[in-house]
């Protein structure tokens, strides 16, 4: 008789094998955008204090940027520590910082192994010093990685992104640089801190709550959102594949009926 041990994990291994092979590799979200959340509960419930949980949420991270890499993604972004969350216990934020360094300074070698270059988007200058360099030395030593991009927003909020915007905006008016009449979807969308990168097409939050939480407003606009209750340290590469493919099974109209997409005449009780 096989092992009950072994039997479970055989079991375990089928149902995530047979996710992923429910993918459609021609319809990929190009770039996935996830609000990693429930670090503190998943630990409370266990009785352990709340960097307990930040510390076991690092692996889901490695778990789900590896699992996007296999996938070929292009592009992820992670919201790993928002500017309210500088408001949150001092000993906790101090542990986040110290968490941040030594994650960053341990996964480089990995990045660059599985040809991934690291991106920052936030107010980086409210980062303590030590978390600044170990950031600004994985920038560098990243930045020919030709696979995916692997975005961390940290200390960001999507406010902070958008008044910064406007800011520049109105300097470049004042200083002649920009008409007025010239600033457009397009224009506004360079002075973001995403100018880099592609909208997201998929959101994915865990937890259990359904807001967005001050995270990419502007760029979400057209983002399927898909909410799971699994805390994020036990958000793994068949939760992925579970959004992935519930983003597969919508249909992404774009303001558009079903029936232009389709190319089918119109009727009036065509869904908006």
């Amino acid at each position: 008789m096989q092992p009950l041990g072994r039997s479970i994990l055989t079991n375990n291994l089928s149902v995530n094998m047979s996710l992923k092979d429910s993918i459609n590799i021609q319809r990929l979200p190009r770039h996935i955008a996830i609000i990693m959340d429930g670090n503190g509960r998943w630990a409370q419930d266990k009785g352990e204090d709340r960097l307990f949980g930040h510390l076991h949420g690092v692996e889901s991270v490695r778990n789900i940027v590896e699992g996007c890499a296999e996938l070929k993604i292009d592009y992820l972004t992670l919201y790993a520590f928002s500017t309210e969350n500088w408001d949150r216990p001092a000993e906790e934020v101090s542990g986040l910082m110290e968490l941040l360094v030594d994650t960053i300074r341990n996964e480089v070698p990995t990045l660059n192994k599985n040809n991934i270059r690291l991106h920052v988007i936030g107010d980086i200058s409210m980062l303590p010093a030590a978390a600044r360099k170990e950031l600004q030395e994985a920038l560098e030593e990243t930045q020919l990685n030709t696979g995916m991009n692997l975005v961390m927003a940290l200390s960001y909020s999507s406010r902070w992104e958008i008044i910064k915007a406007v800011k520049q905006i109105a300097l470049a008016v004042q200083s002649g640089q920009l008409a007025p009449e010239t600033i457009s979807q397009s224009v506004f969308q360079q002075y973001l801190s995403t100018s880099e990168f592609p909208d997201p097409e998929l959101m994915i939050r865990t937890s259990g709550e359904y807001r967005i939480s001050n995270f990419l407003l502007y760029q979400l606009a057209y983002a399927e959102l898909h909410f799971t209750t699994t805390l994020w340290p036990d958000f793994r590469k068949e939760n992925l594949y579970e959004a992935i493919i519930d983003f597969q099974n919508r249909e992404r109209r774009f303001g558009k009926t079903a029936a232009q997409l389709e190319n089918l005449p119109e009727t009036q009780n065509a869904s908006d």
